[in-house]
């Protein structure tokens, strides 16, 4: 192939002008000063502490008065307890409480786009700065996602299912109507193929029901739905293509298949067994537990809104559920803070923590699971779940201590997200 001097020497230039314009962008330097910071790592709160960040990332952690102030916007929180933000592993974004069953038949795709805008912003408000969507019909969980990454509106940095995916007649199964809201599959290659799907229209993750689930007609939360060789199928596609699956799985059976099978996480697990939770710890498979719900929803069950066949099926599972996860937390199962949160209203997630340490976690271990250990399940151990040089600059702030009090999470008073404040109680 034959090329022009002058084309090589045209192109020479463009790069060297790309270069130089890349050595003369402007670095937007923020520091925050912590009064008392959270290194979730060691779980000590350390004193006269300070995070600098350069566009969007920190740059270093350390004692304050060895900082350098200078250009810099200063962010001081002399009384206040600063940790990273909050991941959710279990949300859903585009849908609400008391939409379920027959009455969300009436709700768009277009419509649950713009209820995820909605939710998306009060979950970031609450201190959540990271979640994993898991299930949303119709793709709107990965248009929310879109238009966040774009700064089209504010909310947390998503990973997203799109539909999950079932069998028919399972609790995932919505195929009454149009295609777009079509996620089941049954049988090795069609499960194959919905896999390639999903990830072709978006999807970060793969959801699967494992099991019947409580807010969905006519199934049963204890009994398996996916085969076991269905379930390697999915996951051996999943992996190959480089994204995760999460299984929703309450019964004992279903959550022994998605393990062997080799599934991320768990969700929920509130029907387990001691030979679930053992085949869990064999296989270092993560649980989402999704506790706090069951208070909620006994709490406010008028709210809630389900037909009663519905609130049946919640207060049969709700039963078991908790005393269930007691004995995994126990067991030392590899645990990921996710809340289901739709099932209540949003931006009420941070009320998991408080559960989580009632059935015996100490409030640091509760914390891990919203912040190191969420990231690891999530894959995105080096980009956020502490705060440290060049992660991205997801930080949150509370009054109190929260080691000593774990419901101060509920009252996040300050979240930035990227190095950008998107909320600020303390006004300095």
């Amino acid at each position: 192939m034959n090329v022009s001097k002058n084309f090589v020497l045209s192109v020479a230039a463009l790069v060297s002008l790309a270069v130089s314009g890349l050595a003369q962008t402007e670095v937007h330097r923020v520091v925050v000063k912590a009064g008392r910071l959270l290194d979730v790592k060691s779980g000590e709160i350390l004193r006269g502490q300070a995070i600098v960040i350069e566009n969007g990332r920190v740059v270093s952690v350390g004692a304050a008065n060895a900082v350098n102030f200078a250009d810099a916007t200063v962010i001081d929180l002399p009384n206040s307890t600063v940790l990273p933000g909050l991941i959710d592993a279990h949300t859903h974004l585009t849908m609400d409480p008391g939409h379920f069953g027959y009455d969300s038949l009436g709700i768009s795709i277009p419509r649950e786009a713009l209820i995820g805008a909605k939710n998306a912003r009060v979950t970031l408000m609450a201190g959540f700065t990271t979640v994993r969507n898991v299930g949303a019909d119709g793709y709107s969980d990965v248009a929310l996602r879109d238009a966040i990454n774009d700064g089209d509106i504010p909310g947390p940095r998503m990973l997203v299912s799109g539909p999950a995916l079932g069998i028919t007649g399972g609790h995932c199964d919505n195929d009454l109507l149009a295609y777009e809201y079509h996620s089941t599959a049954e049988g090795v290659e069609a499960v194959q193929h919905k896999v390639r799907e999903v990830i072709k229209y978006g999807a970060d993750v793969i959801k699967i029901c494992a099991t019947g689930g409580v807010l969905s007609k006519g199934d049963d939360p204890n009994a398996a739905q996916y085969t076991l060789e269905e379930m390697k199928a999915i996951v051996a596609e999943a992996h190959r293509l480089g994204h995760k699956v999460a299984a929703h799985a309450h019964g004992a059976q279903g959550v022994i298949f998605a393990s062997e099978a080799g599934v991320d996480s768990i969700e929920h697990g509130h029907l387990m067994d001691d030979a679930a939770i053992a085949t869990l710890k064999k296989n270092g498979t993560y649980i989402v537990p999704t506790l706090y719900l069951m208070d909620w929803n006994r709490e406010n069950a008028e709210k809630a809104n389900l037909p009663d066949f519905l609130q049946a099926k919640m207060k049969s599972v709700s039963a078991q559920g908790q005393k269930s996860l007691q004995h995994a937390f126990a067991a030392g199962l590899k645990v990921a803070f996710g809340t289901d949160a739709a099932v209540y209203p949003h931006g009420l997630n941070a009320h998991e923590f408080a559960v989580y340490v009632r059935l015996g976690m100490t409030p640091i271990q509760a914390i891990r699971t919203a912040t190191l250990n969420a990231a690891d399940l999530l894959g995105w151990s080096d980009k956020v779940g502490s705060i440290d040089a060049g992660k991205w600059a997801d930080v949150i702030a509370v009054d109190g201590d929260p080691l000593a009090d774990v419901t101060t999470l509920q009252q996040v008073k300050f979240v930035m997200k990227g190095g950008e404040v998107v909320r600020n109680e303390y006004g300095h």
